[in-house]
Protein backbone atom coordinates (compact mmCIF):
# COMPACT_ATOMS: atom_id res chain seq x y z
CA UNK A 1 0.00 0.00 0.00
CA UNK A 2 1.35 3.35 -0.81
CA UNK A 3 0.91 6.71 1.50
CA UNK A 4 -2.62 8.20 1.23
CA UNK A 5 -2.82 11.61 1.84
CA UNK A 6 -6.37 13.07 2.03
CA UNK A 7 -7.48 16.80 2.74
CA UNK A 8 -10.49 17.86 3.93
CA UNK A 9 -12.95 18.15 6.87
CA UNK A 10 -13.30 15.52 9.57
CA UNK A 11 -15.00 14.91 12.90
CA UNK A 12 -14.32 13.20 15.87
CA UNK A 13 -14.75 13.04 19.28
CA UNK A 14 -11.33 13.39 21.96
CA UNK A 15 -13.52 13.27 24.79
CA UNK A 16 -16.88 12.54 25.90
CA UNK A 17 -19.58 14.79 24.79
CA UNK A 18 -17.05 17.03 22.50
CA UNK A 19 -16.63 17.31 19.11
CA UNK A 20 -13.69 18.86 17.05
CA UNK A 21 -14.17 19.99 14.39
CA UNK A 22 -10.89 19.54 11.45
CA UNK A 23 -11.42 22.03 9.02
CA UNK A 24 -9.42 21.55 5.77
CA UNK A 25 -6.75 20.08 7.37
CA UNK A 26 -4.11 17.54 5.97
CA UNK A 27 -3.95 13.68 6.68
CA UNK A 28 -1.48 11.62 5.96
CA UNK A 29 -1.00 7.74 6.31
CA UNK A 30 1.86 5.66 6.21
CA UNK A 31 1.90 1.80 4.80
CA UNK A 32 1.27 0.62 7.51
CA UNK A 33 -1.92 2.44 7.82
CA UNK A 34 -1.45 4.55 10.74
CA UNK A 35 -1.78 8.46 10.63
CA UNK A 36 1.46 9.98 10.78
CA UNK A 37 0.62 13.58 10.46
CA UNK A 38 -2.73 16.09 11.07
CA UNK A 39 -2.11 18.87 10.04
CA UNK A 40 -3.96 22.46 10.79
CA UNK A 41 -4.03 24.78 7.71
CA UNK A 42 -3.06 27.42 10.09
CA UNK A 43 0.40 25.59 10.62
CA UNK A 44 2.88 27.54 8.96
CA UNK A 45 4.82 24.74 7.03
CA UNK A 46 0.91 23.51 6.01
CA UNK A 47 1.88 24.69 2.35
CA UNK A 48 5.16 23.32 2.12
CA UNK A 49 3.59 20.07 3.82
CA UNK A 50 0.88 19.72 0.94
CA UNK A 51 3.64 20.41 -1.86
CA UNK A 52 6.28 17.44 -0.84
CA UNK A 53 3.33 14.95 -0.01
CA UNK A 54 1.02 15.30 -2.76
CA UNK A 55 2.87 13.87 -5.49
CA UNK A 56 4.63 11.18 -3.61
CA UNK A 57 1.74 9.63 -1.96
CA UNK A 58 -1.83 8.54 -3.39
CA UNK A 59 -3.85 11.50 -3.22
CA UNK A 60 -7.69 12.51 -1.92
CA UNK A 61 -9.47 16.01 -1.78
CA UNK A 62 -12.83 15.81 -0.21
CA UNK A 63 -15.54 18.08 -1.63
CA UNK A 64 -17.17 20.85 0.16
CA UNK A 65 -20.23 18.49 0.77
CA UNK A 66 -17.57 15.54 2.06
CA UNK A 67 -16.01 14.91 5.25
CA UNK A 68 -14.34 12.33 7.45
CA UNK A 69 -15.83 10.12 9.93
CA UNK A 70 -13.79 7.57 11.95
CA UNK A 71 -15.05 4.42 11.25
CA UNK A 72 -17.50 2.90 13.36
CA UNK A 73 -17.00 0.10 16.38
CA UNK A 74 -20.06 -2.41 16.95
CA UNK A 75 -19.25 -4.12 20.58
CA UNK A 76 -21.72 -6.44 19.94
CA UNK A 77 -23.15 -8.88 16.62
CA UNK A 78 -24.64 -12.18 16.93
CA UNK A 79 -22.97 -13.08 13.50
CA UNK A 80 -25.38 -16.64 13.06
CA UNK A 81 -28.19 -14.24 12.78
CA UNK A 82 -28.20 -12.08 10.19
CA UNK A 83 -30.62 -14.17 8.38
CA UNK A 84 -32.82 -13.23 11.00
CA UNK A 85 -32.85 -9.41 11.21
CA UNK A 86 -36.04 -8.05 11.45
CA UNK A 87 -37.98 -11.39 11.95
CA UNK A 88 -39.27 -12.76 15.58
CA UNK A 89 -39.57 -9.46 17.48
CA UNK A 90 -42.93 -9.70 18.41
CA UNK A 91 -42.18 -12.36 21.22
CA UNK A 92 -40.29 -12.62 24.26
CA UNK A 93 -36.61 -13.04 24.82
CA UNK A 94 -36.94 -17.16 25.50
CA UNK A 95 -39.48 -17.69 22.52
CA UNK A 96 -36.89 -16.17 20.30
CA UNK A 97 -33.82 -18.15 21.67
CA UNK A 98 -35.53 -21.15 21.79
CA UNK A 99 -38.04 -21.19 18.51
CA UNK A 100 -36.04 -19.32 16.45
CA UNK A 101 -32.23 -18.43 16.76
CA UNK A 102 -31.14 -21.35 18.75
CA UNK A 103 -31.71 -23.60 15.45
CA UNK A 104 -30.50 -20.94 12.89
CA UNK A 105 -27.33 -20.86 14.53
CA UNK A 106 -27.04 -24.70 14.65
CA UNK A 107 -27.47 -24.68 10.71
CA UNK A 108 -24.26 -23.37 10.53
CA UNK A 109 -22.39 -26.72 10.54
CA UNK A 110 -23.53 -26.61 6.91
CA UNK A 111 -20.44 -24.50 5.93
CA UNK A 112 -21.40 -23.53 2.98
CA UNK A 113 -23.84 -21.79 4.55
CA UNK A 114 -21.61 -20.06 6.37
CA UNK A 115 -19.57 -19.05 4.14
CA UNK A 116 -22.44 -17.02 2.23
CA UNK A 117 -24.06 -15.68 4.79
CA UNK A 118 -20.81 -14.47 6.70
CA UNK A 119 -19.18 -13.14 3.48
CA UNK A 120 -22.98 -10.93 2.51
CA UNK A 121 -22.91 -9.88 6.27
CA UNK A 122 -19.13 -8.53 6.60
CA UNK A 123 -20.10 -6.81 2.79
CA UNK A 124 -23.15 -4.85 4.72
CA UNK A 125 -21.05 -3.72 7.66
CA UNK A 126 -18.65 -2.40 5.42
CA UNK A 127 -20.80 -0.55 3.43
CA UNK A 128 -22.64 0.73 6.63
CA UNK A 129 -19.30 2.02 7.76
CA UNK A 130 -18.39 -0.57 10.41
CA UNK A 131 -14.80 -1.15 9.99
CA UNK A 132 -14.59 -3.54 13.66
CA UNK A 133 -17.00 -6.57 15.07
CA UNK A 134 -16.85 -7.64 17.87
CA UNK A 135 -18.52 -10.97 16.89
CA UNK A 136 -20.49 -13.80 18.77
CA UNK A 137 -20.05 -16.88 16.49
CA UNK A 138 -21.84 -20.18 16.85
CA UNK A 139 -20.41 -23.11 18.85
CA UNK A 140 -19.35 -24.83 16.32
CA UNK A 141 -15.19 -24.62 15.58
CA UNK A 142 -15.13 -24.80 11.48
CA UNK A 143 -17.92 -22.29 11.18
CA UNK A 144 -16.26 -19.36 12.97
CA UNK A 145 -12.77 -19.96 11.36
CA UNK A 146 -14.88 -18.90 8.16
CA UNK A 147 -15.87 -15.88 9.53
CA UNK A 148 -12.42 -15.04 10.73
CA UNK A 149 -10.93 -15.82 7.22
CA UNK A 150 -13.09 -14.00 5.66
CA UNK A 151 -12.93 -11.15 8.19
CA UNK A 152 -9.69 -11.26 7.06
CA UNK A 153 -9.98 -11.52 3.53
CA UNK A 154 -12.21 -8.48 3.73
CA UNK A 155 -10.51 -6.43 5.59
CA UNK A 156 -12.23 -5.73 8.54
CA UNK A 157 -11.19 -5.84 12.19
CA UNK A 158 -13.16 -8.22 13.75
CA UNK A 159 -12.97 -9.85 17.25
CA UNK A 160 -14.96 -12.85 17.41
CA UNK A 161 -15.89 -15.33 20.31
CA UNK A 162 -16.36 -19.34 19.50
CA UNK A 163 -19.81 -19.75 21.83
CA UNK A 164 -20.24 -22.00 24.88
CA UNK A 165 -23.30 -22.95 26.02
CA UNK A 166 -22.94 -26.53 28.05
CA UNK A 167 -25.56 -26.37 30.36
CA UNK A 168 -28.22 -28.99 29.98
CA UNK A 169 -31.53 -26.99 31.45
CA UNK A 170 -31.25 -23.83 29.32
CA UNK A 171 -29.22 -25.31 26.11
CA UNK A 172 -31.05 -27.32 23.53
CA UNK A 173 -30.39 -30.69 23.13
CA UNK A 174 -29.74 -29.94 19.39
CA UNK A 175 -27.49 -27.41 19.86
CA UNK A 176 -24.88 -27.12 22.87
CA UNK A 177 -21.72 -28.05 24.00
CA UNK A 178 -21.39 -31.86 24.81
CA UNK A 179 -19.33 -30.94 28.00
CA UNK A 180 -17.20 -28.75 29.79
CA UNK A 181 -14.01 -30.18 28.31
CA UNK A 182 -15.26 -30.06 24.87
CA UNK A 183 -15.93 -26.55 25.12
CA UNK A 184 -12.74 -24.83 26.64
CA UNK A 185 -11.06 -27.34 23.92
CA UNK A 186 -12.82 -25.98 20.76
CA UNK A 187 -12.20 -22.31 22.61
CA UNK A 188 -8.69 -22.78 22.69
CA UNK A 189 -8.38 -24.26 20.02
CA UNK A 190 -10.24 -21.28 17.88
CA UNK A 191 -8.08 -18.68 19.94
CA UNK A 192 -4.57 -20.57 18.66
CA UNK A 193 -6.12 -20.22 15.08
CA UNK A 194 -7.07 -16.11 15.36
CA UNK A 195 -3.74 -15.78 16.75
CA UNK A 196 -1.89 -17.25 13.46
CA UNK A 197 -4.54 -15.97 11.54
CA UNK A 198 -3.93 -12.33 12.85
CA UNK A 199 0.32 -11.97 12.04
CA UNK A 200 -0.77 -12.05 8.33
CA UNK A 201 -3.59 -9.75 8.55
CA UNK A 202 -2.63 -6.03 9.01
CA UNK A 203 -6.26 -5.00 10.99
CA UNK A 204 -6.26 -8.01 12.98
CA UNK A 205 -8.19 -10.79 13.59
CA UNK A 206 -8.70 -11.58 17.73
CA UNK A 207 -9.94 -14.63 19.13
CA UNK A 208 -12.48 -13.88 22.48
CA UNK A 209 -13.58 -16.29 25.59
CA UNK A 210 -17.36 -16.47 24.66
CA UNK A 211 -19.75 -17.91 27.54
CA UNK A 212 -23.36 -17.13 25.68
CA UNK A 213 -24.27 -16.06 29.37
CA UNK A 214 -24.47 -17.66 33.03
CA UNK A 215 -27.95 -19.40 32.51
CA UNK A 216 -26.37 -21.78 29.30
CA UNK A 217 -23.10 -22.23 31.20
CA UNK A 218 -22.43 -24.53 33.82
CA UNK A 219 -20.02 -23.22 36.77
CA UNK A 220 -17.37 -25.65 36.05
CA UNK A 221 -17.20 -24.18 32.60
CA UNK A 222 -17.66 -20.33 33.63
CA UNK A 223 -14.52 -21.14 35.95
CA UNK A 224 -12.18 -22.78 33.52
CA UNK A 225 -12.91 -20.15 30.74
CA UNK A 226 -12.31 -17.16 33.62
CA UNK A 227 -8.68 -19.45 33.70
CA UNK A 228 -8.14 -19.78 29.69
CA UNK A 229 -8.82 -16.31 29.34
CA UNK A 230 -5.78 -15.16 31.92
CA UNK A 231 -3.80 -17.84 29.65
CA UNK A 232 -3.69 -16.38 26.36
CA UNK A 233 -4.88 -12.37 27.70
CA UNK A 234 -7.94 -13.01 25.62
CA UNK A 235 -10.51 -10.41 25.52
CA UNK A 236 -13.86 -11.76 27.08
CA UNK A 237 -17.31 -11.24 26.05
CA UNK A 238 -20.96 -12.06 27.00
CA UNK A 239 -24.04 -10.81 28.52
CA UNK A 240 -24.85 -9.53 31.27
CA UNK A 241 -27.96 -8.40 33.49
CA UNK A 242 -30.16 -7.72 30.43
CA UNK A 243 -33.95 -8.51 31.07
CA UNK A 244 -36.06 -9.66 34.03
CA UNK A 245 -35.81 -13.15 33.31
CA UNK A 246 -31.55 -13.41 33.20
CA UNK A 247 -30.81 -10.76 35.95
CA UNK A 248 -34.06 -12.95 38.12
CA UNK A 249 -31.94 -16.36 37.16
CA UNK A 250 -28.90 -15.79 37.78
CA UNK A 251 -29.34 -14.54 41.56
CA UNK A 252 -31.55 -17.86 42.12
CA UNK A 253 -29.12 -20.04 40.83
CA UNK A 254 -25.84 -18.40 42.50
CA UNK A 255 -27.13 -16.52 44.82
CA UNK A 256 -25.07 -13.68 43.41
CA UNK A 257 -25.93 -10.42 41.35
CA UNK A 258 -24.71 -11.08 37.32
CA UNK A 259 -21.61 -8.96 38.05
CA UNK A 260 -20.42 -10.47 40.92
CA UNK A 261 -20.84 -13.66 39.56
CA UNK A 262 -18.79 -12.93 36.26
CA UNK A 263 -15.99 -11.02 38.68
CA UNK A 264 -15.79 -14.18 40.75
CA UNK A 265 -15.52 -16.63 38.03
CA UNK A 266 -12.42 -14.58 36.51
CA UNK A 267 -14.85 -12.83 33.47
CA UNK A 268 -14.36 -9.30 34.34
CA UNK A 269 -11.08 -8.06 33.37
CA UNK A 270 -9.93 -4.75 31.70
CA UNK A 271 -10.23 -6.63 28.24
CA UNK A 272 -14.47 -7.96 29.28
CA UNK A 273 -17.06 -6.35 27.03
CA UNK A 274 -20.24 -7.00 28.37
CA UNK A 275 -23.55 -6.52 26.38
CA UNK A 276 -26.59 -4.66 27.92
CA UNK A 277 -26.14 -4.44 31.46
CA UNK A 278 -29.32 -3.47 32.01
CA UNK A 279 -30.07 -3.79 35.39
CA UNK A 280 -26.67 -3.14 37.02
CA UNK A 281 -27.22 -1.11 40.50
CA UNK A 282 -24.16 1.55 41.62
CA UNK A 283 -22.21 -1.09 43.40
CA UNK A 284 -22.03 -3.22 39.64
CA UNK A 285 -20.96 -0.34 38.20
CA UNK A 286 -18.34 0.17 40.36
CA UNK A 287 -17.07 -3.00 39.76
CA UNK A 288 -16.99 -2.40 35.95
CA UNK A 289 -15.35 0.38 36.64
CA UNK A 290 -12.39 -1.14 38.96
CA UNK A 291 -12.14 -4.00 36.63
CA UNK A 292 -11.57 -1.91 33.49
CA UNK A 293 -14.91 -3.81 32.15
CA UNK A 294 -16.71 -2.11 29.37
CA UNK A 295 -20.90 -2.25 28.72
CA UNK A 296 -21.76 -2.65 24.84
CA UNK A 297 -25.12 -0.61 24.85
CA UNK A 298 -27.48 -2.21 22.76
CA UNK A 299 -30.46 0.64 22.78
CA UNK A 300 -32.05 -1.01 19.77
CA UNK A 301 -32.40 -4.71 21.38
CA UNK A 302 -33.25 -2.97 24.80
CA UNK A 303 -36.35 -1.51 23.51
CA UNK A 304 -37.16 -5.22 22.29
CA UNK A 305 -36.54 -7.33 24.96
CA UNK A 306 -34.68 -5.95 28.14
CA UNK A 307 -38.22 -4.91 29.88
CA UNK A 308 -36.09 -1.55 30.82
CA UNK A 309 -33.51 0.91 29.66
CA UNK A 310 -30.30 0.86 30.59
CA UNK A 311 -28.89 4.60 32.60
CA UNK A 312 -26.06 5.17 30.19
CA UNK A 313 -26.03 8.43 31.03
CA UNK A 314 -25.86 7.51 34.71
CA UNK A 315 -22.98 4.83 34.16
CA UNK A 316 -20.62 7.07 32.03
CA UNK A 317 -20.58 9.72 34.53
CA UNK A 318 -19.74 6.97 37.04
CA UNK A 319 -16.23 6.18 35.12
CA UNK A 320 -17.79 2.96 33.07
CA UNK A 321 -16.64 3.09 29.84
CA UNK A 322 -19.48 2.51 26.81
CA UNK A 323 -19.18 1.24 23.87
CA UNK A 324 -22.44 0.79 21.43
CA UNK A 325 -23.69 -1.81 19.35
CA UNK A 326 -26.58 -3.13 16.71
CA UNK A 327 -26.68 -6.13 18.73
CA UNK A 328 -27.91 -8.15 15.28
CA UNK A 329 -30.32 -9.84 15.40
CA UNK A 330 -31.71 -8.50 18.39
CA UNK A 331 -31.52 -5.23 16.91
CA UNK A 332 -32.95 -5.11 13.45
CA UNK A 333 -30.30 -3.02 11.71
CA UNK A 334 -27.32 -3.03 10.64
CA UNK A 335 -26.47 0.39 10.11
CA UNK A 336 -24.40 2.15 13.57
CA UNK A 337 -26.03 5.44 12.89
CA UNK A 338 -29.72 3.70 13.84
CA UNK A 339 -27.65 2.83 16.50
CA UNK A 340 -26.38 6.18 17.76
CA UNK A 341 -30.32 7.52 16.85
CA UNK A 342 -32.25 4.66 19.10
CA UNK A 343 -29.12 5.62 21.71
CA UNK A 344 -30.37 9.32 22.19
CA UNK A 345 -34.02 8.35 21.84
CA UNK A 346 -33.67 6.32 24.73
CA UNK A 347 -31.67 8.39 26.90
CA UNK A 348 -34.43 11.21 26.49
CA UNK A 349 -37.35 8.25 26.90
CA UNK A 350 -35.63 7.58 30.59
CA UNK A 351 -35.48 11.01 31.11
CA UNK A 352 -38.66 12.00 30.74
CA UNK A 353 -41.28 8.96 31.47
CA UNK A 354 -43.66 7.44 29.18
CA UNK A 355 -46.41 6.27 32.07
CA UNK A 356 -48.98 9.76 31.12
CA UNK A 357 -50.53 9.61 34.24
CA UNK A 358 -47.92 10.23 36.60
CA UNK A 359 -46.95 13.87 37.38
CA UNK A 360 -43.97 14.78 35.51
CA UNK A 361 -41.26 15.06 38.29
CA UNK A 362 -42.15 11.21 38.79
CA UNK A 363 -42.37 10.37 35.36
CA UNK A 364 -38.37 9.63 34.48
CA UNK A 365 -35.10 9.88 35.77
CA UNK A 366 -33.75 13.14 35.80
CA UNK A 367 -30.31 13.63 33.98
CA UNK A 368 -30.37 10.70 32.07
CA UNK A 369 -30.86 12.15 28.68
CA UNK A 370 -27.35 12.41 26.07
CA UNK A 371 -26.86 13.71 22.67
CA UNK A 372 -25.55 13.33 19.19
CA UNK A 373 -21.91 13.70 20.40
CA UNK A 374 -22.26 11.52 23.45
CA UNK A 375 -23.38 9.20 20.61
CA UNK A 376 -20.98 9.36 18.42
CA UNK A 377 -17.91 8.91 21.18
CA UNK A 378 -19.25 5.80 22.04
CA UNK A 379 -19.83 4.04 18.46
CA UNK A 380 -15.83 5.14 17.94
CA UNK A 381 -13.94 5.93 20.88
CA UNK A 382 -15.69 3.65 23.44
CA UNK A 383 -15.47 1.07 21.50
CA UNK A 384 -11.80 1.25 20.48
CA UNK A 385 -11.12 1.51 24.37
CA UNK A 386 -13.11 -1.76 25.15
CA UNK A 387 -11.19 -3.45 22.90
CA UNK A 388 -7.83 -1.95 23.42
CA UNK A 389 -7.79 -0.29 19.94
CA UNK A 390 -5.29 2.46 18.83
CA UNK A 391 -8.19 3.84 16.34
CA UNK A 392 -11.08 6.26 16.86
CA UNK A 393 -9.59 9.50 16.47
CA UNK A 394 -7.21 10.98 14.01
CA UNK A 395 -4.78 11.78 15.95
CA UNK A 396 -0.75 11.01 14.88
CA UNK A 397 -0.49 7.06 15.51
CA UNK A 398 -3.49 6.16 15.42
CA UNK A 399 -4.53 3.38 12.71
CA UNK A 400 -6.88 4.82 9.85
CA UNK A 401 -10.19 3.90 10.35
CA UNK A 402 -12.40 6.07 8.89
CA UNK A 403 -15.54 6.41 6.54
CA UNK A 404 -16.07 8.93 3.54
CA UNK A 405 -19.34 11.07 4.14
CA UNK A 406 -21.31 12.42 1.33
CA UNK A 407 -24.15 14.29 2.40
CA UNK A 408 -25.37 15.20 -0.63
CA UNK A 409 -25.34 11.98 -2.07
CA UNK A 410 -27.75 10.84 -4.59
CA UNK A 411 -31.07 9.47 -3.02
CA UNK A 412 -29.96 10.28 0.43
CA UNK A 413 -32.42 11.60 3.11
CA UNK A 414 -29.59 14.16 4.48
CA UNK A 415 -29.92 17.86 3.34
CA UNK A 416 -27.34 21.13 4.39
CA UNK A 417 -27.39 24.14 3.89
CA UNK A 418 -25.18 27.60 3.74
CA UNK A 419 -26.27 28.34 6.98
CA UNK A 420 -25.82 25.18 8.72
CA UNK A 421 -22.70 25.13 11.14
CA UNK A 422 -20.32 22.13 10.99
CA UNK A 423 -21.99 20.87 14.48
CA UNK A 424 -24.98 21.34 12.62
CA UNK A 425 -23.98 19.61 9.59
CA UNK A 426 -22.56 15.94 12.39
CA UNK A 427 -25.88 15.93 14.03
CA UNK A 428 -28.08 16.36 10.76
CA UNK A 429 -25.57 13.23 9.76
CA UNK A 430 -25.89 11.72 12.70
CA UNK A 431 -30.00 11.72 12.79
CA UNK A 432 -30.40 11.47 8.71
CA UNK A 433 -27.50 9.41 7.67
CA UNK A 434 -27.80 6.29 6.16
CA UNK A 435 -25.57 3.53 3.77
CA UNK A 436 -26.40 5.79 0.89
CA UNK A 437 -23.78 8.71 2.25
CA UNK A 438 -20.95 6.33 2.73
CA UNK A 439 -18.62 6.94 -0.46
CA UNK A 440 -15.59 4.86 1.02
CA UNK A 441 -14.67 2.42 3.98
CA UNK A 442 -11.07 2.18 5.03
CA UNK A 443 -9.59 -0.14 7.80
CA UNK A 444 -5.93 -0.16 8.62
CA UNK A 445 -5.30 2.97 5.92
CA UNK A 446 -6.65 0.31 3.50
CA UNK A 447 -9.53 1.00 1.55
CA UNK A 448 -12.09 -1.81 2.14
CA UNK A 449 -15.34 -0.40 0.61
CA UNK A 450 -16.40 2.10 -2.15
CA UNK A 451 -19.45 3.14 -2.79
CA UNK A 452 -20.86 2.15 -6.46
CA UNK A 453 -21.32 4.61 -9.43
CA UNK A 454 -19.67 7.30 -6.79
Amino acid sequence: MKTLMIRGNAFHTPTLGNVEVLQDYLFLINEDGVLTDVVSPTNDNYDEFYETHRNHADYIHLKDSQFLLPGFIDTHVHAPQWPQAGKALHVDLPTWLNTYTFPLENSYQDEAFAQTVYADLIDTLLANGTTTSLYFGSIHLEPNRILAQLCADKGQRAFIGNVVMDDISQSPDFYRNSSPEQAVATTESFLSFTQHLSKTTPQGIYGVVTPRFIPTCSDEVLADLGKLASTYDAPIQSHCSEGDWEHAYVQERTGKRDTQALYDFGLLTNKTVMAHCVFLNDEDALLFKQSGASIAHCPVSNVLFANAIAPIRHRLEQGVNVGLATDISGGYSPSMFDAMRQAILSSRTLEDGVHHTLAPEKRGCPNSRFDFRHALYMATVGGATALSLQTGLFKPGYSFDALLIDTQAPDSNLRTYDFDTPEDILQKTIFLGQRTNIVSTWVQGRSVYKRKNN
